[in-house]
Parts: C-alpha cells; sequence; structure tokens
C-alpha cells in the first residue's frame, strides 16, 4: 500500500511524464529550489483555465522566489497538449497521473457526469508546496471545482514562509 502524503513528510512516490519529455518525480527537484504541484482536473474544466492562466501570468515571480511550478492531471498526453496549446500555457504541465498516484496525493477522484465532459475518472484539484529539504510544507485539495486557494495569498504566504523560515503546520 502506498503512503498517502502528510505535511512535514516527503511526498509519496509519484512519477509523471511532462510534455516536455521529462519524467519527473514529484517533490524531487534541485536541492536549492521550492516546488509548487498544481494538480488540475484536465481538459474539459473551465475553471482549470482560468486557475492555471493566472498561475501563468504569476509565473516570472514564483521564478524570483526559487519555486519551480509543475501543473499535472490525469488526462492522456494529447489532452495535456490541447490544454497547455489552447492556454498558451509556458510551465511545464505533467500528463496521465494515475488514479492510485492521485489517491497517494489524497486527491478525490470524480466520474465523469457525461461524456461530453470527459471520458475517464479525473482527479479534483490540489495544491502542494514541497520544500528544497522535500518535505510538504503546504496541501490544499478540494472536491470540487470551485474551491482553490488565492493565488495571491499563496505567493505571498510561499514569501513569508522563506523570509520567517516559518514552520510546517498541521503536522499532528
Amino acid at each position: 500500500m502506498t503512503q498517502q502524503a502528510k505535511v512535514g513528510q516527503p511526498l509519496p512516490n509519484v512519477t509523471v511524464k511532462t510534455l516536455d519529455n521529462q519524467t519527473v518525480q514529484l517533490g524531487q527537484q534541485d536541492s536549492a529550489k521550492w516546488q509548487l504541484v498544481v494538480v488540475y482536473r484536465g481538459l474539459h474544466c473551465p475553471i482549470c483555465k482560468t486557475y492555471l492562466s493566472q498561475i501563468e501570468e504569476m509565473k516570472s515571480e514564483f521564478d524570483e522566489m526559487n519555486v519551480d511550478v509543475l501543473a499535472i492531471s490525469t488526462d492522456p498526453e494529447a489532452k495535456a497538449k490541447k490544454f497547455r496549446d489552447d492556454n498558451g500555457l509556458s510551465m511545464t504541465i505533467g500528463y496521465a497521473l494515475s488514479i492510485s498516484d492521485a489517491r497517494a496525493l489524497g486527491l478525490f477522484i470524480s466520474d465523469p457526469l457525461s461524456s461530453a465532459e470527459t471520458d475517464q475518472p479525473f482527479a479534483e484539484p490540489g495544491t502542494y508546496l514541497i520544500r528544497p529539504d522535500r518535505k510538504l510544507h503546504i496541501m490544499d485539495v478540494s472536491n470540487a471545482p470551485f474551491s482553490r486557494p488565492d493565488l495571491k495569498m499563496l505567493k505571498s504566504g510561499i514569501a513569508f514562509v522563506q523570509k520567517k523560515d516559518y514552520p510546517i503546520r498541521g503536522e499532528s
């Protein structure tokens, strides 16, 4: 059985392929970097398009903060490429997150409401901030597309954590 994500600990062993032909193990970034992993519902989700477009607009700010952004979904490669291209995203996009790995990350899984939505079960949104020491500092998951962290608040929170060496909260 796979260990489930828990703040203060390294992420479970989850690996995804990216559209730039890399394989990324979540939480195994360069030891000098922070990693922000944003799980989006997939090509079918208009709220995801808006949310990731906002992240794209803030990408240079995250870069200046030494934070690598990775957006991932359970979508197959073709849908992930269409999502990236349709929305003009330059951030790293991972695809084909397995349902078992999504569960290991503590994500909620939904079945499509109809074939017009999508053709497979998919992960609901999640946001993970991983420290350079590879410990999970912030974890936010939702069971619905309408609830996600405010990006300006998240960015200012990351800056505060970095500047003040603010400890990981909620470990117990």
